[in-house]
């Protein structure tokens, strides 16, 4: 069976939710000079917005509100969409042509262009911060490629653990409430995904293929009065909907 193309209205910029919500967006891959991209080039234009399939971006606003009432934390939201010509821009890149073991070894850390669930909006890469926006140490930082990055991974220190337990239970939580799946990634304490079986049913998203207000990759000309009215109107159905 071929894969079901995703529509607009399928994805929602999260930065609608920043407000009203404990959660803020950190968009990394779109600033060449961001101390966690470790890609030390933008794969986004400046202004892109972080997009998520909407059943996910109803995890994420769950996964936010139980953070801020059990704990006092806020969701920081590093990475969503990330379409194909943003994964073709990060083969490119220096860091990833010296290591080529990261998409060809025995342990797969990066697939290879359309293939994986960030091309359709349905993978998210977060992080915790406390009460006054401090980030919460994690054991490693956004993208460490190292064997301590691994959700098995013990040798840190408790609380770094916990942490990371904290946060994994909680979208696991969050998502068996929704009567989604949930997948967080072994490799990488941070991304949390729809499973394979769930985004290979749709097709990868292409900035080509993209409404202007969606790309990611090239900065749209304008953005429309008509597009923000309809993104007012998803926000609102995906909040009726929790």
């Amino acid at each position: 069976m071929l894969p079901k193309a995703l529509m607009a209205d399928d994805l929602i910029p999260m930065d609608l939710f920043a407000k009203s919500e404990a959660l803020r967006i950190d968009l990394v891959y779109a600033d060449a000079n961001h101390p966690d991209n470790m890609f030390k080039e933008a794969l986004y234009y400046p202004q892109a917005r972080l997009f998520l399939h909407r059943d996910l971006a109803r995890i994420v606003i769950k996964v936010s509100r139980h953070l801020k009432e059990q704990h006092n934390y806020s969701l920081v939201l590093l990475d969503g969409l990330r379409t194909i010509e943003a994964e073709q821009a990060a083969m490119q890149t220096s860091i990833i042509k010296q290591n080529p073991h990261w998409i060809e070894g025995p342990t797969v850390l990066f697939s290879k262009p359309g293939s994986g669930a960030h091309p359709r909006g349905m993978a998210i890469d977060v992080t915790m911060a406390d009460a006054e926006g401090n980030l919460i140490d994690m054991g490693t930082c956004f993208d460490e490629m190292s064997e301590k990055s691994a959700r098995d991974y013990q040798d840190l220190p408790e609380s770094f653990l916990n942490n990371r337990a904290i946060l994994e239970k909680t979208f696991i939580d969050e998502a068996q409430i929704l009567n989604l799946p949930m997948l967080p990634l072994p490799a990488e304490w941070w991304d949390f995904r729809f499973p394979r079986s769930y985004y290979e049913s749709w097709a990868p998203l292409a900035d080509a293929d993209l409404p202007t207000p969606f790309k990611m990759c090239t900065a749209p000309s304008n953005h429309t009065g008509e597009w923000q009215t309809r993104f007012d109107k998803l926000a609102k159905d995906v909040l009726n909907s929790l």
